[in-house]
């Protein structure tokens, strides 16, 4: 695992986080959020010095972000894009609109762009069913895509 130099006003940031919350171990799910919302991504040595702010163990703190699926290790992208893959959106053509964003951007799912514009990633369920298949680029909803589509709406963030 390639270890993460962590500057010394990131450090900074964490522990005042932590420290609103008043190093409180019980609260480490909203550190983690508030933390991952700062820094974008929860590499191992950022845990550690959650861990030790709020006297916990890491191997406590790893388990928790990777038990939920919405903290991550990896850096996301500037806009990252998540296909829907329940079921309204499976049965209606969403794994081509995931092989489309794919080819598209060269990579694929769990990783980012180099360039870090964008990261690609499923998810089970939107709540959009109506609109399947659905796309999230960061917090915006695109519904009824096709593989045609794909192209244009990547252009939006270019």
């Amino acid at each position: 695992m390639i270890k993460v130099k962590l500057a010394e006003d990131k450090i900074n940031k964490i522990k005042e986080i932590c420290a609103f919350f008043s190093n409180k171990p019980g609260e480490v799910i909203n550190v983690l959020h508030k933390v991952q919302g700062e820094l974008g991504y929860l590499p191992a040595e950022v845990q550690e010095v959650i861990a030790k702010e709020l006297n916990m163990s890491v191997a406590t703190v790893y388990g928790i972000v990777t038990f939920y699926s919405f903290f991550t290790m990896i850096p996301k992208g500037e806009h990252p894009i998540s296909i829907c893959m329940g079921t309204a959106c499976y049965v209606r053509g969403s794994e081509k609109i995931l092989d489309e964003f794919k080819r598209q951007l060269n990579i694929v799912v769990g990783e980012t762009t180099p360039d870090g514009k964008f990261s690609l990633n499923c998810l089970r369920c939107v709540g959009a069913c109506g609109l399947a298949p659905v796309v999230l680029i960061g917090e915006k909803v695109y519904g009824r895509i096709t593989t045609d589509k794909v192209k244009e709406i990547l252009a939006e963030y270019n």
